[in-house]
């Protein structure tokens, strides 16, 4: 089959509201994922240096900061930002809840 579709919300959330869909929807060289947040919520702090994994936040609805190596990047909705494979990174989010689509690929 040349495609394969999906219903984020009928994937299983991880950690409340990550939605990881890379399996669902069967990528061999990207994952990509949606993350639904609850107002005033803060991720943890991570890289994916291991993986050499950069990624593409896009920030759907709300609005957001993202700390990138001590820096603090605000988003608002409609723009995207994207992370190198090394750089720490946590998403902090604003008053109302947000949502973010994620993608990645070595």
């Amino acid at each position: 089959m040349s495609y394969t579709k999906v219903d984020y919300a009928d994937v299983e959330p991880v950690g409340g509201g990550l939605h990881f869909l890379r399996e669902p929807l069967d990528c061999d060289q990207l994952g990509i994922s949606v993350l639904d947040c609850e107002p005033n919520w803060s991720g943890k702090p991570h890289n994916h240096a291991d993986e050499q994994q950069e990624e593409v936040y896009i920030l759907v609805e709300g609005t957001a900061t993202i700390t990138i190596d001590g820096d603090d990047i605000p988003l608002a909705a409609g723009e995207a930002i994207r992370v190198a494979a090394d750089s720490d990174r946590q998403i902090h989010t604003g008053d109302a809840p947000s949502q973010f689509v994620i993608a990645g690929a070595p």
